[in-house]
């Protein structure tokens, strides 16, 4: 669905699983932190309010979006999560460095969730200007940040039932 048709921050919170013991890892881009930082700031609140403790959310910084792909592999091979949201923000610009960036990270981050055994979700908003981020980052669209916390609870959640 997109997301002009549905707010990003709303969702039936009795659909997601408790996330008590459950690990995170967040890795966010500094890149466009104006809009980041609002991201991983709803990511954050999400998780706490779904029965995560502080102390089982990791938060890592990457210079831009197109090393989000190294640094959630490397969380994910830490085996100190059981899921790592990945959060970046590219604005398009007068050059065709959007359409690489994107495609990379994109790309980059499916193969690790195809090869690799911790889920990685995708919290990269590729916008074409500035508005359309701000309103996915806490904006009147919500906050993309909340939406990648629960989809990351509810594949933890996946991962366990699935493997018994």
């Amino acid at each position: 669905m997109a997301t002009n048709l549905h707010n990003l921050s709303e969702y039936d919170p009795k659909s997601v699983p408790s996330a008590k013991g459950m690990r995170f890892g967040i890795v966010v881009s500094e890149w466009n932190h104006h809009i980041t930082g609002p991201l991983l700031e709803g990511a954050q609140t999400t998780l706490l309010k779904h029965g995560v403790s502080e102390e089982d959310i990791l938060v890592m910084t990457v210079p831009g979006s197109f090393e989000l792909v190294f640094g959630a592999a490397q969380m994910a091979k830490s085996g100190k999560v059981d899921a790592v949201i990945a959060i970046g923000c590219v604005i398009r610009g007068d050059t065709p460095h959007f359409d690489y960036i994107c495609e990379g990270a994109t790309q980059g981050l499916a193969e690790l969730n195809t090869t690799g055994d911790v889920p990685v979700i995708y919290g990269l908003l590729t916008c074409n200007n500035l508005q359309q981020a701000q309103d996915r980052a806490g904006g009147i669209l919500g906050n993309k940040g909340d939406e990648c916390a629960v989809t990351a609870i509810k594949m933890v959640d996946y991962k366990r039932r699935i493997k018994g």
